[in-house]
Formats: C-alpha cells, structure tokens, sequence
C-alpha cells in the first residue's frame, strides 16, 4: 500500500505482546514490507468491520422538554447553547 505518497501521517506507539511482535517481525522480514506498513494494512481492513458504535442515550429516558422532537432538535439545542451563552450564530450543532 502506498500510504506515505497518499496522505499525510502521524507517528503512533503501540505495544504488542512479545508473541505478537515476533509474528510482525517475522511477516514483514519474508514479504519484504515494513512492520508499519502491515499494521497499516491491518488496521485498514480490521476496522471497517467493526461499524460505527450507536448512542446508547438517545431516545432513552424523558426529555426534560416534552416538546422536543426530532424535527426540531437542532433548534432545541441551539436555543440551550443561547441560554448557556456558548451559542455560535453560525455553526451547526456537532453530531458527536
């Protein structure tokens, strides 16, 4: 994979069992490939399969508001950053 001369990079650690490193150490020693350049690879294909994580919170329990509804969610939670006085006129709320 051609990582470096497609996007940008940060430096990372991470600590693997001895077993685990010798198994990297060894797959990257007979293909040729740099140790960062398989766990690259790894990470790739082993993350997609996990999914996205679904909030457990929302739609549980009673909203302090009974009027709030999805269709008008957003400008229930601008009118909370208003009264909070940490509204950004501009920005929409953050889905996260």
């Amino acid at each position: 994979m051609l990582y470096g001369k497609l996007c940008a990079m940060k430096r990372t650690t991470v600590y693997l069992p001895e077993g685990l490193l010798r198994e990297l150490h060894e797959t990257a020693r007979r293909s040729g490939r740099p140790q960062a350049d398989l766990i690259r690879e790894a990470l790739a294909l082993f993350l997609p399969t996990l999914g996205r994580p679904r909030p457990g919170s929302i739609g549980l329990g009673e909203s302090p508001d009974d009027t709030v509804s999805s269709e008008n969610v957003k400008a229930w939670v601008r009118a909370q950053w208003e009264r909070a006085g940490t509204a950004d006129t501009d920005a929409e709320p953050s889905p996260c």
